[in-house]
């Protein structure tokens, strides 16, 4: 919401400062997001006279002008603009000088060898406008040498607000003004209110089909207008808070739309079709075309106001271009009404309109100012325009809204931490327009029309404290309830934090993507219709993901467009699998891909591409971290259907599957438009045991004083047999002496059966009594060959 500050003057009698104001409204709860002065930018920007202009002795089209820029004061000036004349007042800047347009830096010049002393400026060059066929011609009564920001009235500051969504009222300047009257920064200046006599009776009539979504709907002819440019005053004022001046008749709905939060719409009467206007629902495939220039399709449920052959408006979002008034207009329809405010949300949101009406019509209007606004926008029109007005067409009725709340003053205290005298609470609420009248030790608070927000008991204590000030409420710290803080976020939180460092040490970065992908994305990886969103945010983002893979693959892709092939991205977040309570099944999970090569070109090698091992070594490393031994997981060869089958697996602890990672099967990456090797892993965190809790620190590390030992052993196996299996027997055959087995080759072909591999593991040995003799070695080389033969029917080697 932005104003002037003269506009907020003409409703509050104040001397306070723009520092004082600005201070109180966000004290009182309008924070002030912004204060903009625009004579600021053209301080050094002063008033110029040209007392000669003589031609340049070097350039046909340039003069050279003696101009006066204050008393006994002239300076050179070589200027090229055709209108510079003797006796002209325009726009002087002064070496030093920031030109507004380029934002460059004023210095003195020689120009065809005349020295230049300042700069005579266009409109244009002062960002004042796009003529720039001419200097500025300014009034003749300007005085040279005072600054030009007053003369062209851009002295008034421009103050911005941001306003909560209850506050509705203080959409209009008016409202801004009670609150700060009420907070003791001035006094609210009376509005007057005369009605318009009726020159005429004969008006169109209104026939409201549902009143729920129009209860109220004033309507009037004006005949005989002249519609021109606005006065200085009103193109002024909406040129300062962003809107373009149109017209006499749009601006004068505009200004009420923003001075007393009183949307209005003019009809061109000569262009509405038949005596009648409906209010209704819009029948599914009418068309408007609106006056942004936009045509819409509009559907069932949608407040439209409608004549004889359409469409004519869209109640309290937009008029419609057929209807529209233009400079040949003469007769025109003034619309003044009130619309559903979940009926306007949902119809701008739905067509992706935004307006100044909506954005009020959708929080909620003062009932009782329909009348007020329409006298006072008719009497604006006759005197800028001219013309007769008819007599006041009315459709429905004002819909109820007084209402009696319970007031105790004692709850500003207790629920506020304040302590306000009663007394002051009072005055507070009459002010803000409460009426208050007072039943022993409570009040009864009637609320005005304007702040159907004030709903209870709380909402008044609220409207005290705001008044009073949230400043003045205390800094109270909270009671400890133990010497000793309890930690703020358990272990299972902790996890979260420690994935993101743990992957960004192993030389993935952090990508942050939506929850949401494109549908057709979606089903490649298995989710279901029931994660569809009904009100996606855009037609790209219409599913929950159901893995963050699908959402790194397409960063990865974006990133290989623009020259970035070999990427390592990970993601700490949420996905959805359909299940749960709530259909949507969400878990967080840690996922990261790694594409292109792990290892680039270099003398010592060949280029690596990257494989599965590499995103089975993030995943392994992400839950060792996390408190798993990996050597207590398996690998089950069923990862779900978008890796590489043979070239994945699914990572299990016991029955329970903790993460899966592998190589990106190559339909998926075709489909997403990625070229090359791509590896992926996820590590479902919330899967993932906490450690067990086993006495208050871990044993000291201990070493044995002998020496280890290693052994080869090559064992020939099935090729359906897992290396991890066998591994997993060997290290079986004694867990006091095996302290580690490493499979350290691979062979098939000549000499090893067809159907079979050969697999080659390194076992290291580690006495904790006494050296080994050779025939300890023996005897658990045995006990090794045995555990492999019976677990994975492997035999030596020959």
């Amino acid at each position: 919401m932005k104003f002037t500050l003269n506009w907020l003057k003409d409703h509050l009698d104040t001397s306070a400062s723009l520092d004082e104001i600005a201070l109180t409204l966000t004290r009182i709860g309008l924070e002030v997001i912004g204060i903009e002065n625009p004579a600021e930018a053209l301080t050094p920007f002063v008033i110029g006279e040209i007392i000669t202009a003589e031609k340049h002795p070097n350039a046909d089209k340039l003069q050279v002008c003696q101009v006066k820029i204050g008393k006994d004061q002239l300076v050179e000036v070589v200027c090229g603009a055709p209108n510079a004349r003797p006796g002209l007042k325009t726009a002087f800047a002064a070496p030093g000088s920031v030109i507004p347009a380029s934002g460059e830096v004023l210095k003195i010049g020689a120009i065809r060898g005349v020295t230049s002393n300042g700069m005579l400026c266009s409109t244009r060059e002062l960002k004042l406008g796009e003529d720039h066929e001419g200097i500025m011609e300014l009034p003749a009564d300007a005085i040279p040498g005072a600054p030009i920001g007053p003369l062209l009235g851009l002295d008034d500051p421009v103050i911005e607000i941001n306003l909560t969504p209850n506050r509705a009222d203080c959409a209009g300047v008016r409202g801004v003004a009670r609150d700060l009257a009420a907070a003791g920064l001035g006094a609210l200046k009376p509005l007057s209110f005369e009605p318009v006599s009726p020159a005429f009776g004969g008006s169109l009539k209104v026939v409201i089909e549902d009143q729920t979504a129009c209860p109220l709907f004033l309507g009037r002819t004006v005949r005989g207008v002249k519609n021109g440019p606005s006065p200085k005053w009103l193109a002024d004022r909406l040129t300062a808070i962003g809107l373009n001046p149109r017209s006499a008749l749009v601006d004068v709905t505009n200004y009420f739309t923003f001075d007393r939060c009183r949307p209005l719409h003019v009809f061109d009467a000569a262009k509405v079709h038949g005596d009648t206007l409906t209010v209704r629902s819009a029948r599914t495939g009418e068309v408007l075309e609106a006056l942004n220039g936009k045509s819409y399709t509009l559907e069932a449920g949608m407040t439209v106001i409608a004549d004889s052959e359409g469409v004519d408006s869209l109640g309290g979002i937009m008029g419609g271009m057929a209807s529209g008034c233009t400079a040949e207009t003469s007769d025109i329809y003034i619309e003044c009404a009130l619309f559903d405010p979940r009926r306007t949300a949902e119809t701008g949101r739905a067509l992706q309109i935004s307006s100044d009406a909506r954005y009020r019509f959708e929080r909620g209007l003062d009932p009782q100012a329909v009348f007020e606004g329409m006298a006072a926008a008719t009497r604006m029109i006759l005197e800028l325009c001219g013309g007769e007005a008819s007599e006041i067409v009315v459709a429905g009725a004002v819909p109820e809204w007084k209402r009696t709340i319970a007031f105790r003053p004692s709850r500003v205290a207790s629920l506020g931490g304040v302590g306000v005298p009663p007394e002051r609470q009072r005055a507070i609420l009459t002010a803000l327009g409460c009426g208050v009248a007072i039943e022993g030790a409570s009040f009864a608070v009637n609320p005005p029309s304007w702040r159907a927000d004030i709903e209870g008991e709380a909402d008044l204590v609220e409207e005290v404290l705001r008044i009073e000030g949230y400043d003045r409420i205390p800094e109270t710290p909270l009671p400890r309830l133990r010497a000793i803080a309890r930690p703020a976020v358990d272990a299972a939180q902790r996890r979260v934090p420690w994935a993101k460092r743990l992957l960004a040490s192993r030389g993935l970065n952090e990508a942050v993507t939506w929850s949401f992908i494109d549908g057709k994305i979606a089903k490649l990886f298995g989710t279901t219709d029931s994660m569809t969103l009904l009100n996606p945010i855009s037609a790209d983002l219409s599913t929950m993901r159901p893995t963050i893979l699908a959402n790194l693959i397409q960063a990865a892709t974006r990133n290989a467009a623009r020259g970035y092939v070999d990427a390592a991205l990970f993601e700490v977040g949420p996905i959805f699998n359909g299940s749960g309570p709530e259909g949507a099944g969400q878990s967080t999970v840690a996922t990261g891909i790694r594409t292109g090569f792990a290892k680039g070109r270099h003398w010592t090698g060949k280029a690596k591409p990257v494989d599965p091992f590499d995103a089975k070594s993030d995943a392994l490393a992400l839950l060792s971290s996390l408190g798993v031994d990996p050597a207590k997981l398996t690998v089950d060869a069923n990862p779900p259907s978008w890796f590489h089958p043979g070239q994945a697996g699914l990572l299990k602890l016991g029955p329970i599957a903790l993460g899966t990672f592998g190589t990106i099967h190559p339909d998926i990456l075709d489909a997403i438009g990625l070229d090359g090797a791509c590896v992926g892993f996820t590590v479902d965190l919330g899967a993932v045991p906490m450690p067990r809790r086993k006495g208050t620190a871990r044993p000291a590390l201990s070493l044995s004083q002998f020496q280890p030992i290693t052994r080869d052993f090559a064992f020939v196996v099935a090729e359906t047999v897992p290396a991890e299996k066998l591994i997993r027997a060997v290290k079986g055959a004694d867990k006091a002496i095996i302290v580690d087995a490493r499979l350290f080759d691979l062979y098939t072909g000549p000499g090893v059966e067809a159907g079979m591999k050969s697999l080659a593991i390194e076992v290291t040995l580690q006495p904790a009594e006494r050296t080994f003799t050779d025939a300890d070695i023996e005897a658990v080389a045995a006990r090794i060959v045995a555990a492999a033969a019976k677990d994975t029917g492997a035999t030596l080697r020959g």
